[in-house]
């Protein structure tokens, strides 16, 4: 089995700054991706920014230039930094890891921007 484990969730004043991340454990192939997603209330759950093992990136336009994604391969975590953060950025923050039709997500992180 495959646990994640999301860190890094607060309280911040628009314009500020977050970090999130995100560790994997248990029986992960060497190759896959690992994403960034979140939820608004009341809204779907959308694809945020995604990275591959080998470190090609995607992001949603909603927060291209603001936020970066990266990971360390031998420590199996994905981080997102997430810079000049707008209150329509709140929501639940939730990490990915799939391969080859397989997926698993964590228990998710509250992100709540003020303005």
């Amino acid at each position: 089995q495959v646990q994640l484990v999301e860190s890094g969730g607060g309280l911040v004043q628009a314009g500020g700054s977050l970090r999130l991340s995100c560790a994997a454990s248990g029986r992960i192939f060497s190759i896959n991706v690992m994403s960034w997603y979140r939820q608004a209330p009341g809204k779907q759950r959308e694809l945020v920014a995604t990275i591959t093992s080998g470190g090609g990136t995607n992001y949603a336009d909603s927060v291209k230039g603001r936020f970066t994604i990266s990971r360390d391969n031998a420590k199996n975590t994905v981080y997102l930094q997430m810079n000049n953060l707008k209150p329509e950025d709140t929501a639940v923050y939730y990490c990915n890891i799939r391969w080859s039709g397989v997926g698993f997500w964590g228990q998710g992180t509250q992100v709540t921007v003020s303005s």
